[in-house]
């Protein structure tokens, strides 16, 4: 019986090359598709989840009322960890841990790779898998360093590195403790190297007395049984009681860090979370826009496979039978659409990753991927067969064999839902892609309130620190630059923030307001072209009093209730400080704030400098400026390597989320489209052969190409206008919910919905005319001969 069905499926195939192929094409796109989010989605939900201990595994957090407003930061104190060691039963083990950038060197091999700082559990608690050493004990020295496969590779070559030195920062030895496996990508790691905590205090960074220096990442991992609840309860007040800070602690679990990392009124919620859910419903609909494909096609030649039915069901073939033959048929397609889609997703894979900056892969050789994939073709199969099973094998035998067989009126009406359905969500798509896409640009567009033309920035690390006013008389000398400055950070990050300013007229209240912090030496206003509003710039080469001058932008004035603000005194704790100028409000955190925070930017009062800004000389090529720049650089700092960074290079990051949605949407957004036309391109032309004895008789009583063109295309037309008024309100709910999630926001414009409608309504036509047109320019006599 299989053999039987397989032979009949084979035979319907090729007597019907166009549709089968046209079916077969778009499955296997719907399918490619589905296989790539697939993929993403796969990765995105598994990372920081595949740790040996991660059911137990969690991150500290921070939550304060700030001027009214509860905050959420993960950055805790460094002294932290030792009092849960110490006092907290329920805690197994705790780690702090760090990013951190040192030169690393052995003989004349330096790099500058990306490390970390961990405490000496850090590598037991995560169970990143060594390839040589003991987890336990690869950091409990404060001289040891472990490092990764490819680290190790790049030092060593293929000479085995365990127990060999490498040199940090040309200063101290270290020995090589540990060989890790490089880090997948289901981790939000990033290191190439760790180095124990211990050696913090050998750099005096550990300042362990400080509450309020929250720096670093902390996590916890609790004894079997201690549940998340139990021990937020218990660490609440940590802070609190050694301190005179009102900071809450709280965990997140390591799973869930990755998906639900956005601050929300005191609370972690989904942020990462809602892309997934998102393209893992258009991975869905797009799919079932391939089957509502094959349904249609399915039912439209149901005339031609009616006498078929009803010649089994009188030789005594039950329905069951011939549901799982045509279920059968539909697998049997579905198995040939998910060879062709392995083969599309192969090629257009690399594409996809570079598109997503990411390594995704597919792992041939795992027997899940296999099984899921029998499920796929399985469900694909049902999916797109059932419809047309249950309806063709419900024809009855008496009226298909004499003839007297005509599509129902609910067929027609259920084909033209399934077309309705399929142009709605493809204009959604379409809709939502032009906001999200109209979004970006508007924060894009954006006055940042500072000149990113060729401004650059790097890093004096090395013995280039230190040297901060020969390297900038040097740039200028050279001509590499037109003017330099000195800043803790770049200019596109938000680097540190305070309260307990005060000021006069200062209440107790006002000492609540967060402020974003940051310092200068001189020439800020004039390297970053931000507009001066009052007063002067600091500058403490001519005004050696300004290393306790302060710089106020214009929220900070606001906030503070500054009538007159040049001279007025601003003080925090023991720092005393006057205010020399007034600058306008520039956007250091998202372009997509809609208000920009008080900010005050202080005087050299403390040597916390580590960023050089410099402004190209426009009069040389930026070659040429970058070249001499990297010259003076070396001559104070030989062995780091020059790496610069331009700022609006570094300001694009900022919409790289965005730019990832607006990519990923329109590309499946057209391939919906493609999809649905290619079912439409089907539909018309068997609608068209269907007709094609009527158009003769027309052309022979003189009907027009136009008309008859118009009266082949009209329905669909109708379609399509019905698909646009579903689409339409269901897109701007979507949106309108998508765009609260910004304070910077476009107001959705009727523009935006005329272009969708027009753009859907216009593929249509065209779609639909090419097999209108072909069929009206036909000869009727040959139409018409077997009448």
């Amino acid at each position: 019986m299989f053999r039987n069905y397989l032979k009949i499926a084979i035979r319907n195939l090729t007597r019907n090359k166009g549709f089968s192929l046209i079916n077969i094409l778009g499955l296997s796109i719907g399918m490619t598709a589905a296989l790539l989010i697939g993929l993403w989605v796969q990765n995105e939900l598994s990372i920081d989840r595949s740790y040996p201990k991660t059911d137990r595994l969690f991150r500290l957090y921070n939550r304060a009322e700030i001027d009214g407003t509860l905050w959420v930061w993960d950055q805790t104190p460094k002294s932290i960890v030792p009092v849960l060691k110490k006092n907290y039963p329920g805690v197994e083990d705790a780690a702090r841990y760090v990013d951190n950038r040192f030169l690393t060197s052995v003989s004349d091999k330096h790099l500058n790779n990306l490390g970390g700082i961990a405490d000496s559990g850090f590598l037991s608690m995560f169970g990143f898998p060594m390839l040589e050493g003991d987890p336990a004990r690869a950091l409990s020295n404060t001289y040891n360093i472990v490092l990764t496969q490819r680290m190790a590779k790049r030092l060593f070559g293929n000479q085995d590195a365990m127990g060999r030195t490498v040199r940090i920062d040309s200063n101290d030895n270290f020995t090589v403790t540990g060989i890790l496996k490089d880090l997948s990508s289901t981790t939000s790691f990033n290191f190439e190297y760790l180095v124990p905590w211990s050696y913090m205090a050998r750099l005096a960074w550990n300042d362990e007395q400080n509450w309020g220096d929250n720096s670093i990442a902390t996590y916890v991992l609790l004894r079997p049984g201690v549940t998340q609840q139990a021990f937020d309860n218990q660490v609440r007040n940590i802070t609190r009681s050694h301190s005179k800070s009102s900071v809450d602690v709280f965990t997140q679990p390591m799973s869930r860090l990755h998906l639900y990392s956005k601050a929300q009124n005191g609370q972690l919620v989904g942020d990462k979370v809602t892309t997934v859910r998102l393209f893992t419903a258009i991975a869905a609909f797009i799919l079932l826009i391939a089957c509502i494909n094959f349904m249609n096609l399915s039912t439209a030649r149901s005339e031609r496979r009616a006498r078929e039915v009803g010649v089994r069901k009188v030789i005594g073939a039950a329905r069951t039978s011939l549901i799982t033959q045509f279920i059968g048929e539909s697998t049997l397609i579905a198995a040939m659409a998910f060879i062709i889609a392995l083969l599309l997703t192969r090629i257009s894979l690399a594409a996809f990753n570079q598109l997503l900056g990411q390594e995704l892969t597919v792992n041939y050789s795992s027997p899940v991927f296999w099984l899921f994939s029998i499920g796929f073709i399985l469900f694909t199969g049902l999916l797109a067969g059932s419809y047309p099973a249950f309806y063709l094998s419900s024809f009855r035998p008496a009226g298909v064999l004499k003839g007297s067989f005509r599509k129902a009126g609910t067929l027609i009406t259920t084909r033209k839902a399934l077309v309705v359905l399929q142009f709605s969500f493809a204009i959604i798509l379409i809709i939502c892609t032009a906001i999200v896409f109209k979004q970006l640009r508007y924060g894009i567009n954006r006055d940042a309130g500072y000149n990113r033309d060729q401004l650059v920035y790097f890093n004096d690390d090395g013995a280039a620190h230190g040297h901060y006013d020969a390297i900038r008389q040097e740039l200028l000398s050279s001509g590499a630059a037109t003017s330099v400055t000195y800043l803790p950070g770049p200019i596109t990050r938000h680097w540190s923030d305070g309260l307990g300013f005060r000021w006069p007229g200062s209440t107790t209240q006002d000492e609540q307001i967060d402020f974003r912090t940051y310092a200068t030496r001189s020439d800020f206003v004039k390297t970053m072209g931000i507009t001066l509003l009052q007063g002067r710039d600091i500058d403490i080469d001519k005004y050696k009093s300004d290393s306790t001058a302060v710089l106020l932008n214009e929220s900070a004035v606001r906030a503070m209730r500054l009538k007159d603000p040049i001279g007025q005194p601003v003080s925090r704790g023991d720092e005393h400080s006057h205010v020399v100028g007034v600058i306008k409000d520039f956007i250091l955190e998202s372009p997509f704030t809609s208000e920009i925070v008080p900010m005050v930017i202080s005087g050299p009062r403390y040597d916390w400098f580590q960023v050089i800004h410099f402004k190209l000389n426009p009069a040389h090529s930026i070659e040429a400026n970058l070249a001499l720049a990297e010259k003076i650089y070396h001559k104070y700092s030989p062995a780091y390597p020059f790496e610069y960074h331009f700022v609006d290079e570094s300001y694009a990051l900022k919409f790289k989320t965005e730019q990832q949605t607006t990519r990923l949407s329109a590309l499946f957004a057209a391939l919906t489209i493609f999809i649905s036309c290619l079912g439409l391109f089907a539909l018309a032309a068997y609608t068209a052969e269907n007709r094609i004895r009527e158009i003769g008789i027309r052309k022979v009583l003189g009907a027009s190409v136009t008309g008859i063109t118009t009266l082949l295309t009209r329905d669909f037309i109708y379609l399509v206008l019905i698909a646009f008024l579903v689409a339409a309100p269901v897109a701007w709910s979507i949106m309108s919910k998508w765009l609260l999630n910004y304070g910077y926001r476009i107001s959705i414009g009727w523009d935006i919905f005329a272009l969708a409608g027009t753009g859907a309504l216009l593929l249509a036509v065209l779609t639909v005319s090419y097999q209108a047109i072909r069929a009206a320019l036909a000869n009727p006599v040959k139409n018409l001969r077997t009448e």
